[in-house]
């Protein structure tokens, strides 16, 4: 296994792995905001109010990128093992 092979694997999980969060991350995020926005203009100065709306967003966010993050990731994982023969050289 050249050092090679082995940091473009490395950039590849990366990569996947940013790709695989983002969609979840950003309905988190907008969510987070909008509460924030939310909070500042009526005042209101809880902090444990955002965890469930951005909980609920996050599950929302799985079931509508579900399909896309399994094709994904199985075509990571196949890209992987066919990767597997140029290791042993």
């Amino acid at each position: 296994m050249t050092p090679e092979l082995v940091v473009q694997i490395a950039r590849r999980t990366f990569e996947v792995t940013l790709l695989l969060a983002a969609p979840l991350l950003f309905f988190s995020l907008v969510v987070g905001l909008a509460i924030s926005i939310f909070q500042a203009v009526t005042s209101i100065n809880e902090a444990t109010l955002a965890f469930a709306p951005k909980i609920i967003a996050v599950m929302i966010a799985i079931i509508i990128f579900f399909p896309w993050m399994m094709s994904y990731m199985s075509d990571f994982t196949r890209e992987i093992y066919g990767m597997i023969a140029l290791m042993r050289r």
